[in-house]
């Protein structure tokens, strides 16, 4: 059993627990990172193949008001590219195929009336939030008490309206509708600027994304202080003796005064803390499932939809095995890659075939929409971060119905010297890698406060 004595003990190294071991290690403090994983990114990953084709299976997507990765981008000197974002996008809707341009499918003027008053609708009420405390948002019982998709249900009466609001929000919030609570839907809302911004690609969350992969991002971050990066090392319990913390693993031990537990609520549940979490906290962390999200991603000799005047977006209803589809091409190399996302329900139910299965369902679709080139990939890959041990989801983890008003403001005050990071400690962009980097430099700045005062 190796031991080792820190001032911070950092776990996790994605990119919250990288931000923090970043502000750290400029401070000329003392930490080591603990990652139970072989590499650094957390929930990015950027995986090479053969051909020089590189795929990201994680998060890979920035955009405006995210200014913090814009800076981080810039600073390691990593370039951007926008998404494509031009031609005639897809309807899949009662098995029947419309195209149309634009954020918003054309369909008729009932349901797109229902659409637009329910977005907007939505945009008004998030208005109300303060991302510091949701809870306290007057109708905030009301709301917390309500799952996403009840109030949805109410809103509209088209069917048409419904699968249009249910593919686009399962993709905003990586979840079936019912899980998480209206309250949260708004929060994530609110942390996120504005629904538009979270729905679009120019001008929105998806408008730009990174040369080389965002994995490639996190190396440059945890390459100043690799050396105190410990790969391959679980925490499985914490224990409190005298004025420090305890960390053991299965191969070592590390002694902390401080520790930031830059992790999802999902796996700090899975830490054994002597004395135990205090009761309100524990059913906090226990009550914040992570979203179910799958990426499934066919790589072409070209994007050849382009040249058919198609933007490689889908919009699909239940019909189908995933909500949305999107053209994640690269200019790094000539490659066309389609990437569709499947959520939830349809997960659960894709991935009971095995995967050649699985490749034969998509490019169905996808010949469906793109024509009989949409047989021919050079490759085909899926990836969930459900089967992810250290992960068990993505893309964050969800408030359900109750939680925020009951729950909501529990934190680790009452543990002497430990501090929470991750995306989903976040006030803005929860759910993203940009709140995963705040969160990350608010922790460390919290350890550094504490040394100093």
């Amino acid at each position: 059993m190796n031991h080792h004595t820190t001032a911070t003990a950092i776990i996790g190294a994605g990119f919250s627990g990288l931000a923090a071991g970043e502000r750290l290690y400029a401070s000329g403090h003392d930490f080591l990172v603990l990652e139970a994983r072989n590499r650094v990114g957390g929930r990015t990953l950027t995986k090479h193949y053969h051909s020089d084709i590189k795929l990201e299976l994680g998060g890979q997507w920035i955009g405006p008001t995210q200014d913090t990765m814009y800076e981080l981008a810039q600073r390691y000197g990593v370039e951007t590219f926008r998404t494509f974002n031009a031609g005639r996008n897809v309807l899949d809707l009662n098995q029947q195929i419309k195209t149309y341009q634009g954020l918003i499918p054309k369909v008729n003027v009932f349901s797109l009336l229902e659409l637009e008053l329910t977005l907007r609708k939505l945009e008004r009420m998030a208005k109300q939030l303060d991302t510091a405390a949701p809870w306290a948002v007057s109708k905030a019982h009301q709301w917390d008490n309500l799952p996403f998709s009840e109030f949805l249900l109410r809103q509209t009466c088209t069917s048409a309206a419904r699968k249009i609001l249910w593919a686009g929000l399962e993709t905003v919030y990586g979840c079936d509708l019912a899980e998480l609570s209206l309250l949260h839907a708004l929060f994530y809302i609110r942390a996120g600027t504005s629904l538009e911004v979270l729905l679009n690609i120019d001008g929105g969350a998806q408008q730009d994304r990174l040369k080389g992969g965002m994995q490639g991002l996190a190396l440059c971050m945890a390459a100043p202080f690799q050396e105190r990066i410990l790969l391959g090392s679980p925490v499985q319990t914490i224990v409190r003796n005298g004025d420090a913390w305890h960390l053991y693993g299965e191969q070592q031990v590390v002694h902390a005064k401080h520790v930031v537990l830059a992790l999802p609520p999902s796996m700090i549940a899975q830490i054994r803390f002597e004395p135990p979490l205090p009761q309100a906290l524990a059913q906090k962390i226990q009550g914040i499932p992570m979203g179910r999200v799958a990426k499934l991603l066919a790589v072409y000799e070209t994007p050849f939809w382009r040249q058919d005047g198609f933007s490689g977006q889908v919009v699909a209803d239940e019909y189908a095995p995933f909500q949305t589809v999107f053209d994640v091409s690269s200019p790094e190399h000539r490659f066309g890659v389609l990437l569709a996302f499947c959520i939830g329900r349809k997960l659960e139910l894709l991935f009971q075939l095995d995967k050649n299965q699985r490749r034969d369902v998509v490019l169905h679709h996808f010949n469906r929409y793109f024509g009989a080139k949409a047989y021919q990939p050079v490759l085909y890959e899926d990836h969930t971060w459900t089967d992810e041990s250290w992960s068990q989801g993505c893309y964050a983890g969800v408030y359900t119905p109750g939680l925020w008003t009951s729950a909501g403001h529990v934190g680790f005050s009452a543990l002497p010297y430990i501090y929470w990071a991750g995306t989903e400690a976040s006030e803005r962009w929860y759910g993203y890698i940009e709140g995963a980097v705040l969160s990350g430099y608010k922790a460390a700045d919290a350890v550094l406060n504490a040394v100093n005062s």
